[in-house]
């Protein structure tokens, strides 16, 4: 090869890498700006999960199909199951129809002809306007058609004559494939590629391009299609690291998943090789680009959708199997951490959103379980509830400085109409912080109380009773407000808000008339009066944690 030969040569491999470089970012844009834009729609499939593995599958696929990468649906799958929100019985079907759904872009791949090409590049020239605008919605339209057009121009630049399409070119890579035909190379050459671009996506539309031009032969072609599914495994590996022990299941099973079916599919095609290529060209009979690369996408979509339904039915076993390889840390103590969120939910901020609020909804709980196990100490004077009451209020404690971090976090990649939401996060929080404290001061007075063998009179119970009723009863309405947006008894909570503060006052007058007429003992004003002003305080927390549905920061009542 001469001088001339090799300078044009590289020249060839520039246009290449350079055609590689803008399909990758084309790709990543589209996929990020899918992902951001349609979290509303990701939030709707996430929460119907549930046991059923076929529709497990569908949510997977559609999940993927919405944001164009399974990478990123099996981080989202790892974060849901490292927050608790998910079980591995539950995320195993998804994560087999992540890979069905990221089929959609080969698809996608295999439609390039000169009119869809034209149509794409001017899609990138009206994206890139769109960008300008005010309009969030405008933008986000922009993105995506941008990241489509970029897609086609990385694609053309790669099977143009001065890449893929070169003499030179298809020479070289002829005899690189007639060296390299071993299935078990080409499985590795196709794991490496994917495992280096971080998307089969990637690696696979390259593929297709190479087949489209002439490049790479179909035969060669499926095996290294069969790598970029185990390839496509690197990405949940790395998310699983420094997750917790389901989490880590979670990226084993997804592996396991993927080496089976490239196990039962490199058997078979080693037997029916030209058969499966036969078939393949039967359905496309034409030899014109379209035609060839649709049979590589054809296979991709065969490949993910019969070993979804062979291995489907042994959903429990892959589940039993990484329980086997990766077993249960023994128990060190309890490590406090949140239950529902994860920062690998960070890149969806619509699903961290809603991930934000069933921690909320889990810290409403702690405080409501210990405002009743520290009355049951003034009460009857039972303390058997000590150690449950700090448990709970070291969780509330957690939570609070946990969530609060996650939530400035959150504000940074959230969209600007969860700034509200997440501002009024960050009011409940504290509210329910001193709800906590309140509690733990109740117990304190049921303590001492105790130790100083002292009573209420039958008649101050009964109104503390009617009072804590009260109480309960906000509670009941602001949770219910907070869990579904609803305001529609936001002004009854008003109202048994206004009738609590009125109990305030009457209580404590109607116990120093007890006092002045010796029903009452001295001893018991200050814990008595503790007991109603610190109720008042917390119906004033629930109030502010019912309204910030309307309000971020509660009612305009100040506490």
């Amino acid at each position: 090869m001469g001088l001339q030969e090799i300078i044009q040569l590289i020249e060839n491999f520039i246009w290449l890498l350079a055609g590689i470089g803008v399909f990758i970012v084309g790709m990543n844009f589209l996929s990020d700006a899918l992902e951001k834009g349609a979290g509303s729609g990701m939030k709707k499939l996430l929460e119907k999960i549930s046991n059923n593995r076929l529709s497990g599958v569908g949510i997977g696929a559609g999940v993927t199909a919405i944001i164009q990468s399974s990478g990123a649906t099996t981080v989202m799958v790892i974060g849901l199951v490292n927050a608790g929100a998910m079980t591995l019985l539950q995320a195993t079907p998804i994560i087999m129809g992540a890979n069905i759904g990221t089929t959609v872009t080969g698809l996608l791949v295999a439609l390039k002809n000169d009119y869809i090409n034209m149509v794409m590049y001017f899609s990138a020239f009206v994206g890139v306007m769109m960008g300008f605008s005010s309009k969030e919605k405008f933008k986000f339209i922009g993105r995506v058609l941008c990241g489509l057009g970029m897609i086609f121009i990385g694609l053309n630049i790669m099977s143009s004559e001065q890449a893929f399409g070169n003499p030179q070119m298809e020479e070289l890579f002829a005899k690189v494939f007639s060296v390299v035909d071993s299935p078990i190379l080409l499985i590795i050459i196709g794991i490496l590629l994917t495992a280096l671009m971080q998307s089969s996506s990637a690696s696979t539309g390259i593929v297709i391009t190479m087949v489209g031009t002439g490049v790479m032969p179909l035969s060669l072609a499926l095996f290294i299609i069969l790598g970029a599914n185990i390839g496509s495994c690197v990405t949940a590996l790395l998310a699983s690291i420094g997750a917790n022990t389901n989490a880590k299941r979670v990226a084993l099973i997804h592996f396991s998943f993927n080496v089976l079916g490239v196990l039962v599919f490199t058997i078979v095609l080693s037997v029916f090789k030209n058969q499966f290529v036969g078939l393949l060209s039967a359905i496309f009979p034409n030899d014109d680009p379209m035609s060839l690369q649709m049979r590589v996408s054809i296979f991709h979509v065969i490949f993910n959708v019969v070993t979804t339904c062979l291995l489907l039915p042994f959903t429990k076993l892959l589940v039993e199997f990484s329980c086997l390889v990766i077993k249960d840390k023994s128990p060190k103590g309890e490590v406090l951490s949140l239950k529902y969120v994860d920062d690998r939910l960070l890149a969806t901020p619509s699903v961290a959103m809603g991930q934000c609020k069933k921690e909320i909804d889990y810290m409403i709980d702690l405080v409501r379980a210990n405002i009743a196990k520290s009355f049951e100490a003034i009460d009857s004077g039972n303390q058997d509830y000590a150690e449950e009451i700090a448990r709970n209020e070291a969780k509330i404690d957690f939570i609070n400085n946990a969530l609060t971090k996650y939530l400035i976090k959150l504000s940074n990649t959230a969209e600007e109409h969860d700034e509200k939401t997440i501002g009024a996060y960050f009011h409940v929080l504290n509210d329910l912080e001193r709800i906590g404290d309140h509690a733990e001061n109740f117990y304190d007075i049921g303590v001492e109380m105790k130790q100083k063998n002292l009573h209420f009179s039958e008649q101050a119970t009964s109104e503390l009773a009617s009072m804590r009723a009260s109480v309960s009863k906000m509670f009941d309405i602001a949770k219910a407000s907070f869990e579904t947006l609803d305001k529609k008894d936001l002004p009854e909570l008003t109202s048994l808000e206004e009738s609590v503060d009125e109990m305030k006052k009457t209580l404590t007058a109607k116990h120093f008339d007890r006092l002045r007429n010796g029903v009452c003992s001295v001893e018991l004003v200050p814990y008595y009066t503790s007991i109603v002003t610190r109720l008042e305080r917390v119906a004033d927390h629930i109030v502010n944690v019912g309204y910030s549905i309307v309000n971020p920061t509660g009612s305009e009542k100040s506490v």
